[in-house]
């Protein structure tokens, strides 16, 4: 039986110098995604502090991943820590995840 959320993961490379690179060397954010709608329900990251992870929430939780290119613009625009490409990257490596999900739910 399929549920309507799914869980899927994404990593990317963080930049070298910063103190998240020093512990995990890459960023891993893992989504609870509404599989017909595309709305983001939850989320984790692996930032190292509170702060930036209950941020990245505020940023994402309640967002769609068939919007995509909005989701980026508001992390660009308000999201100005280190991490800020590999957030990024980590996001659309998970969209194109979702999108691998929404083909086989077509098919």
């Amino acid at each position: 039986m399929k549920k309507d959320n799914v869980f899927i993961t994404g990593y990317a490379k963080l930049p070298k110098g910063i103190t998240a690179a020093e512990i995990y060397n890459e960023i891993v954010i893992g989504i609870i995604v509404n599989r017909y709608s595309g709305e983001i329900q939850d989320m984790e990251c692996s930032f190292v502090t509170d702060t930036a992870k209950k941020y990245a929430k505020e940023l994402l939780i309640g967002k769609n991943l068939n919007n995509i290119k909005e989701i980026v613009s508001d992390i660009e625009d308000n999201y100005f820590g280190m991490a800020k490409k590999s957030f990024i990257a980590v996001l659309i490596n998970c969209h194109e995840r979702y999108k691998i999900i929404l083909s086989k739910r077509c098919k």
